[in-house]
């Protein structure tokens, strides 16, 4: 279930589900982060609507995310004949062998494009392991530590902007990351981050820990 290496090919565009939209939106530096990346970043075109249904909850990724394409670090794209069809697979069926649109639609695009595909669903990515083992699969760590948004950011720009995607938008980190996240963002942090196994949370040093 670990997530792909990052394409090192830039022509190949990197097809982001609503989640990791979100978590770069989050970060409070997204266009810093994307505009760093070699590949183009693009969404499907059923994300921003996914987007619009958390505005009753507070929520305004999907003006974010307006403000992303219009500065054109992100591309609206629609699915192709061969894509509906993946998509079809993806979304008909019993619940647990189905993924809701964004995500299909996500997989989809890419298959269709010869893309990569950036999700954070446990799900999702067991089911493009399972069914399309040559699709690159990242998550959204996996575009946070690319060395040219790290040389970007910096080591405590990074660290805040991870903080952040935790915290705020609920970034799942996937088992082959957490040293390296917590690490980065340090225990204390980590302890306010929901999203994070609870062993981790509360794994944070103890005062007597900080005075030894």
């Amino acid at each position: 279930m670990e997530s792909r290496i990052f394409p090192t090919d830039p022509s190949t565009p990197v097809v982001a589900d609503a989640s990791a939209v979100i978590n770069l939106i989050a970060t409070g530096c997204a266009p810093t982060i994307i505009s760093a990346l070699p590949n183009q970043l693009v969404v499907a075109d059923v994300i921003p609507a996914e987007l619009e249904s958390g505005r009753r909850r507070g929520r305004k990724d999907s003006d974010e995310l307006s403000k992303l394409v219009a500065g054109g670090f992100v591309e609206i794209v629609h699915l192709g004949n061969a894509a509906v069809k993946y998509f079809e697979e993806l979304v008909i069926g019993p619940a647990a062998a189905t993924l809701d649109d964004g995500e299909a639609a996500t997989i989809a695009y890419a298959l269709e494009n010869a893309g990569a595909v950036l999700i954070d669903e446990r799900k999702a990515t067991r089911m493009c392991a399972e069914h399309f083992p040559e699709l690159c699969v990242v998550c959204t760590v996996d575009i946070l530590i690319h060395p040219e948004v790290q040389s970007r950011l910096g080591t405590e720009t990074l660290a805040d902007a991870v903080f952040n995607a935790l915290r705020d938008g609920r970034m799942r980190v996937f088992p082959h990351h957490l040293e390296r996240v917590l690490k980065l963002i340090g225990h204390q942090r980590a302890a306010l981050c929901q999203s994070l196994p609870r062993s981790a949370r509360l794994s944070a040093p103890t005062s007597s820990e900080h005075k030894s």
